[in-house]
């Protein structure tokens, strides 16, 4: 009730301050003004005064503060012990991509299956067509930066 009746007398001096200045013909000043003047009636009419009061005067709205806070703090926490020990969210993204690309042989189409599984139909089919020289040497170039990049983007760099 209280707030309600400041927002009105708030209300009331702002068309004041607005009257006054359309009398000094600053039309669009006094637009302004009066316009800034009657937000506060709005807020009453509308509820969300009265929302707002009751939120801030409820116990329960404060522990659900309280609880948030807690939870950021749990969640802070944890940010600044993962970072001591060294390990990221980056690092840990780079090593999962890593260990994505090496099960995949460079130029094949799909993953490689170890040292003894070259004799089946599924080998021959994954097996690439003969290529020339000069693309397997860039395919094997390509492969020691690959290598680099991996072990630079291990260490963050």
């Amino acid at each position: 009730m209280l707030a309600e009746t400041i927002c009105s007398a708030v209300s009331a001096a702002g068309l004041g301050i607005a009257a006054v200045t359309a009398y000094r013909k600053r039309f669009l000043t006094a637009t302004r003004i009066a316009a800034y003047s009657l937000v506060p009636v709005g807020l009453v009419l509308t509820g969300v005064v009265e929302w707002v009061a009751g939120i801030a005067f409820k116990p329960s709205v404060w522990l659900g503060f309280g609880v948030l806070g807690l939870s950021w703090l749990l969640f802070m926490t944890t940010r600044a012990i993962e970072r001591r020990s060294g390990t990221t969210r980056a690092e840990r993204k780079a090593a999962r991509a890593a260990g994505r690309n090496e099960a995949v042989a460079p130029g094949a189409s799909a993953p490689s299956l170890g040292a003894g599984g070259g004799a089946g139909p599924a080998a021959t089919a994954a097996k690439p067509q003969s290529r020339p020289k000069k693309k397997q040497e860039a395919a094997a170039s390509g492969d020691d930066f690959s290598d680099i990049e991996a072990i630079l983007k291990k260490h963050g760099i």
